[in-house]
């Protein structure tokens, strides 16, 4: 996997001593980093944190301190001079971070969760704009989805935009394709979908008689003054002729 992924576990707070003005922090943070299945890249971080100032880091690639202040420096010299340090620090990418990356790995990144996809029309052609189809992926995980239109089968290149995959902030994604287009009769308009959840690829086809939603707005509040004036009639004609049955004609001399 290209993505660089990280386990990071932020440790009590060890010390805070609060003074009459300023308030001092020191804290430690653990990361695991990984960016291969088998983990045979995963790297354990110790970072050492003061007043949100890193002066202290281990690495257990480079297996050795590394510090960024003076303090910081004279720290990393003693330590890095401590086989038994060293050691126990190395041992943490074992005992530490491997297991929690398996676990990781078997219950988030190894998930794949199939997209709902659908096609709607943000507007029918007309004499000087064409139409235009947008395709919309829903809730797919993880990230890594490609969207492709099909015309009778055959991809279309040209008039196609698609925005970025959009996280929806509870793991999920969505992402929507628009495509441009002068219709056709008896042609068949497709969206294909190809991701990880479903690798044989997801295709929905565009069913023409589906009217956008102002297309629809506009036939439902006509169909509704239709219904109206119906009813307007009928109520009249009742009217009318119960008032005509009440009636007594008087012939005319």
């Amino acid at each position: 996997m290209s993505t660089l992924y990280s386990l990071c576990i932020r440790a009590l707070i060890l010390l805070t001593v609060l003074s009459d003005i300023d308030g001092y922090l020191y804290h430690t943070q653990r990361e695991c980093r990984f960016t291969s299945r088998d983990l045979h890249d995963i790297e354990f971080i110790d970072r050492h944190i003061f007043n949100k100032l890193e002066f202290l880091r281990y690495n257990s690639t480079l297996n050795a301190y590394i510090g960024y202040t003076k303090i910081g420096v004279a720290n990393a010299e003693r330590a890095n001079a401590d086989p038994t340090e060293l050691s126990r620090q190395l041992s943490q990418r074992d005992r530490y971070c491997k297991p929690n990356a398996e676990t990781y790995y078997s219950n988030i990144l190894n998930k794949a969760v199939e997209p709902s996809v659908e096609i709607v029309s943000s507007h029918l052609a007309t004499s000087k704009h064409p139409a235009m189809l947008v395709c919309s992926a829903y809730d797919f995980y993880p990230q890594g989805i490609k969207v492709t239109w099909l015309r009778d089968g055959m991809e279309m290149t040209s008039d196609v935009t698609s925005t970025e995959e959009l996280a929806d902030g509870d793991w999920y994604y969505q992402i929507h394709s628009h495509m441009e287009y002068t219709p056709k009769s008896g042609e068949t308009i497709s969206c294909k979908v190809e991701h990880s959840s479903v690798p044989q690829g997801k295709v929905v086809n565009w069913d023409s008689s589906f009217l956008p939603e102002a297309e629809r707005n506009k036939v439902i509040i006509g169909a509704s003054a239709l219904v109206l004036g119906l009813i307007i009639t009928i109520a009249g004609v009742v009217y009318y002729k119960k008032k005509s049955t009440g009636r007594i004609l008087v012939p005319s001399s």
